[in-house]
């Protein structure tokens, strides 16, 4: 995607527990003069307690929980949102601990970007490579493979390769487009904001550099328009709207939607922006669209034209689960998609994938963090379509009937 042009990057960083994420990005802040006096200061009285002999610790910047400090690990999500002078970049730093493995899903599902570290001394762990597979799950397209602590194997070229071919392996595995694979060292700043002298055989960018840079698709490229009603509006008897945010497309005053599932046809009469009349309404845009006759629509219906969605009574879907109580089928479930929720049962477990090698396994049941192809029948037609063409619609949340469990 070279050549886009540059704006807001939304990324995540990930991977196993103790990789440097924290640190990675805490590195970043620090070099690149992105924190106010009194934090900097906070820094080094902090790191004077910690376990780096006084030696900045730059995780701290990202994990703030005391229990965080007292493990030494992240367990919450850490957004933090900066600037440099070529583009504005918000950051999820997600746990790597395999029990917080639901927190780094929720950090991956709103990222353009991925950033995961892989430990040079470790290798590809099992967690680094379930967290490739929930990054590829969620839609994200563009990867950065930061092997870190490159320091503690003495900067070696050889050692690098390997690990380089193993990721291009996972990358074919996982069919991703777009991967860099940059050697850093988190807590000596190599790599990470400048190029550095003791990787002088690496010739690519530096990870900032690439953030910098990187042409990023945003979802953009999904076909025709499309928004599902979150509320119908009627403030008094003369005026009837539906409300939501588009999600693809444009929608312009005059154009002919199809409300789905029932498949009526209408006009577009007007088109409000808060309360202030509009000629049009681009994707992310939140909308009041207003027809010019009277359709049966309710809240979780979808407005759409020219997007080819359909309307299913059954779907297959990869589902994470993330549940501590095994997924076993049939069971029954409310499903969320989009803006409307429905019953529906889990007919099926087809397979699990393996997040080793990506191989389908046989399995009955599904534990906790794995990922597994499923079946589901729905109890009314749903309007649905596949992730990689409508994301909005491509995903759904199993909603347990009793607890109410997501």
């Amino acid at each position: 995607m070279a050549g886009a042009e540059p704006g807001l990057l939304k990324f995540i960083t990930c991977g196993s527990v103790d990789d440097g994420k924290s640190t990675l990005i805490g590195h970043i802040l620090y070099e690149a003069k992105l924190l106010h006096a009194d934090q900097e200061e906070a820094l080094r009285l902090d790191s004077r307690l910690g376990s780096r002999g006084g030696r900045l610790d730059y995780s701290l910047l990202l994990d703030g929980l005391t229990a965080e400090r007292e493990q030494g690990i992240t367990i919450d999500v850490a957004y933090r949102y900066f600037s440099t002078a070529a583009r504005s970049f918000v950051v999820a730093d997600t746990p790597g601990h395999e029990e917080y493995t639901r927190n780094m899903a929720v950090g991956a599902s709103g990222a353009d970007l991925a950033v995961i570290l892989v430990d040079a001394v470790q290798g590809l762990r099992t967690q680094t490579r379930r967290h490739a597979h929930i990054c590829a799950l969620m839609g994200i397209r563009h990867f950065v493979f930061a092997v870190n602590k490159m320091d503690l194997i003495h900067y070696r070229e050889d050692a690098f390769r390997d690990l380089a071919a193993a990721i291009d392996r996972l990358r074919e595995e996982l069919a991703l487009a777009d991967v860099l694979t940059v050697p850093v060292s988190a807590t000596e700043g190599d790599n990470v904001t400048r190029p550095s002298p003791r990787l002088s055989w690496y010739g690519g960018p530096t990870l900032l550099g690439h953030l910098e840079t990187v042409g990023f698709s945003d979802g953009g490229n999904e076909a025709g328009f499309y928004m599902p009603v979150q509320r119908v509006c009627r403030p008094d008897r003369t005026f009837r709207g539906f409300q939501g945010q588009a999600e693809a497309g444009t929608l312009r005053v005059g154009e002919r939607l199809t409300v789905l599932p029932s498949g009526e046809t209408a006009g577009v009469k007007a088109l409000w922006a808060g309360d202030r009349p509009t000629a049009s309404v681009g994707a992310g845009q939140p909308v009041t669209v207003e027809l010019d006759r009277e359709v049966d629509v309710s809240r979780g219906a979808v407005l759409t034209r020219e997007a080819g969605l359909k309307t299913a009574r059954a779907v297959g879907a990869v589902c994470l689960w993330l549940d501590d109580r095994p997924l076993t089928a049939p069971r029954e479930f409310w499903v969320k998609i989009g803006a409307r929720r429905l019953p529906a049962t889990l007919r099926a477990i087809r397979c699990q994938i393996d997040v080793q090698g990506g191989a389908p396994l046989a399995a009955d049941r599904v534990a906790k963090n794995e990922i597994a192809q499923c079946e589901i029948d729905f109890a009314e037609p749903a309007v649905v379509d596949l992730f990689a063409a409508h994301k909005a619609l491509g995903g759904l949340i199993l909603i347990d009937r009793v607890s109410r469990a997501t």
